[in-house]
């Protein structure tokens, strides 16, 4: 095992002794007691085969519930249970982009930055605003890479952020915060939306972020958060659902600044949470501080069309403590599978996926409000995705919805429920989903 053990014990104390630790198990105090396998939880006998742990691990697997065969999914919360067409797998997947790597000869890579650049033009036109990048780790990446590019525009280092953006996405801003040293405030919300206040009482901002529908899934008002962001002098970071703009106006038509999202819907199963796809955008006045890779079209020395990668700053590979963001690669192929999709849907299919999908959400939301003692959670519009209060605490509910066949949506912080349903979801599938809910709050 020597050759795969890439520290000696001499490495290991030198890093150690620098650090101010005593041992590996000191290291790792940060990590909750909660979440470390302790010696001997697994239950497995010492010396077993090779065969014999495989089949002991297979049967640990099964005993978790998937959605699809075992759970039909009225989860949401950043991670959607949307179709996933036979033909995105068999051409995602073929060899030329599974082996596809970083892309910097363009004479042996065209195919992959031709289908690079195709997504990002296809993510422009989603987004409303002129330039996106080849793709980001996920929709929180995103969320803090959009803010590092608006405090390196404006020379001010605090920011707005709605609470109606994802909780998980504002935790990954507030940690790399403290390294940036942004001074981060949030916004509260009122009824479900954001409660900007009035623009005269805006203080000076380098971006004001808000989430479109937001996470409890109503429709913010774009313009209001424009309105404020003017008066702020800030930049309007809109994190924006995707499959939404089959229905609504796009960010960039409200006059947001830089757009990011997540772009699991198109292309990317659960996956138990990923990897996933972060989506980024911006006015072309911001394209020198885009993040990450941007892929151009040109011509060769023959006059043929090409593709190559292109406004690199050295910065962001070298001088990083000056760069605006430390992005230097991407999600080739799960960008590829997003581009595959959105093709494959075109504009008529995303907007019938997006009706689909707001359509199955009202019939659910109205059936479970037809429940004695479950209520609405706000009174905003919302399209695909909303949030109830039933008697049940939700974290009781959602385990006990399991058992009859239903991953029953993602509990709140303040006892609510957020539910999600997609174009998947049928007729037979939301009244079943609505009997049991019954049947588990009696």
């Amino acid at each position: 095992m020597g050759h795969y053990v890439p520290h000696t014990d001499d490495e290991i104390a030198s890093m150690l002794a620098f650090m101010g630790l005593s041992s590996l198990d000191e290291l790792f105090d940060a990590v909750p007691a909660a979440m470390r396998l302790a010696a001997g939880s697994l239950h497995m006998a010492d010396g077993l085969s090779e065969f014999e742990t495989l089949d002991e691990m297979a049967r640990l697997a099964s005993l978790n519930r998937a959605c699809g065969p075992d759970l039909v999914c009225f989860a949401g919360g950043g991670a959607y249970d949307h179709e996933l067409p036979a033909a995105v797998k068999r051409l995602a997947f073929r060899s030329e982009f599974v082996t596809a790597y970083t892309p910097y000869q363009p004479e042996v890579a065209q195919g992959v930055l031709q289908t690079l650049f195709e997504y990002q033009t296809l993510v422009a036109r989603l987004s409303g605003v002129e330039v996106a990048n080849a793709s980001l780790y996920d929709g929180a990446s995103a969320c803090v890479e959009g803010l590092n590019l608006a405090v390196a525009a404006t020379r001010n280092q605090r920011v707005l952020v709605s609470a109606g953006v994802h909780p998980n996405w504002r935790a990954v801003v507030d940690t790399f915060a403290v390294g940036t040293g942004h001074e981060v405030e949030m916004v509260p919300l009122q009824d479900g939306l954001t409660a900007w206040g009035d623009p005269v009482d805006a203080k000076p901002a380098s971006a004001v972020l808000v989430q479109f529908p937001n996470y409890l899934g109503c429709i913010e008002d774009l313009r209001q958060a424009r309105a404020y962001a003017d008066a702020a002098g800030a930049l309007l970071v809109v994190a924006f659902d995707p499959v939404a703009s089959g229905l609504l106006n796009t960010p960039g038509s409200y006059g947001a600044d830089v757009v990011v999202g997540e772009g699991q819907p198109f292309g990317t199963p659960l996956s138990f949470g990923g990897p996933y796809l972060g989506l980024f955008a911006c006015k072309l006045e911001h394209v020198r501080r885009l993040p990450g890779r941007l892929v151009g079209e040109t011509v060769d020395v023959e006059g043929r069309r090409a593709y190559v990668t292109t406004l690199r700053t050295r910065e962001q590979d070298i001088r990083r403590e000056k760069a605006s963001s430390n992005v230097c690669t991407n999600q080739t192929l799960i960008a590829v599978c997003c581009a595959i999709q959105l093709g494959w849907l075109g504009t008529g299919g995303l907007r019938e996926l997006a009706l689909r999908s707001a359509r199955a959400a009202r019939a659910t939301r109205q059936a479970l409000l037809a429940l004695d003692g479950v209520v609405a959670h706000n009174h905003a519009p919302v399209l695909r995705e909303f949030a109830v209060r039933t008697p049940l605490d939700p974290h009781v509910l959602v385990d006990r919805m399991a058992d009859e066949g239903f991953l029953a949506g993602v509990p709140l912080d303040d006892g609510g429920l957020l539910v999600a349903a997609t174009e998947r979801r049928t007729r037979d599938e939301i009244d079943r989903y609505a009997s049991a809910i019954e049947k588990v709050i009696r």
